[in-house]
């Protein structure tokens, strides 16, 4: 957990949102017990990828089932303390995804995220917040991509243009946007 903690004060927020969250992480929620599972029903760990075509005017999105919404690949940290290793597991399983790279050292972006209450295997989960690190790979488009039936059911490349028409959260587009506006000016640097 040590490890997070310090990646988390080493992040640089991008948006006046994630100063706040990661404010209130280091300030009040980094003390909680249980972050990385699912113990702690209000707040836990997750981790998520945001993956990008070599030109950078796709993203890589799953239809969730739950959601009834294209988004990113991700999913809880499950006691695993390696959230770079989290997101490329989520990445590999929910879309079969076998060639890509890490385009970013470090935390992508930084959420805590709120996830409203929905049933889950027959499971009801109540409101609770996901405490998210996302990072950035690049992928190849030509690759066989492969459905996860029991959370999705489509993976497919999205134009950055059509993200709002994908999704159906609309709570959700901000954060893509910004990850989307964040990966472009990451492509004008040397």
């Amino acid at each position: 957990m040590k490890e997070i903690i310090e990646e988390i004060k080493a992040y640089v927020p991008f948006t006046e949102e994630e100063a706040a969250d990661k404010k209130l992480f280091l300030d009040k929620l980094q003390f909680q017990e249980h972050l990385l599972t699912r113990e702690n029903t209000d707040y836990h760990f997750s981790s998520s990828a945001w993956v990008v075509n070599p030109t950078y005017d796709k993203v890589l999105m799953v239809y969730h089932n739950i959601y009834q919404s294209y988004s990113w690949t991700g999913g809880h940290a499950d006691g695993c303390g390696d959230l770079l290793q989290v997101a490329k597991k989520e990445l590999e399983e929910e879309t079969g995804l076998k060639e890509y790279r890490l385009l970013h050292e470090g935390l992508f972006a930084f959420d805590i995220l709120p996830v409203h209450d929905h049933y889950k295997k027959g499971q009801f989960i109540k409101e609770h917040y996901h405490i998210n690190t996302t990072y950035l790979f690049m992928a190849p488009e030509d690759q066989a991509l492969q459905v996860k039936e029991d959370e999705n059911s489509d993976v497919k490349w999205i134009d950055v243009t059509a993200i709002d028409q994908a999704v159906a959260e609309e709570e959700m587009r901000p954060y893509y946007h910004k990850m989307i506006e964040k990966a472009l000016l990451l492509k004008k640097q040397p």
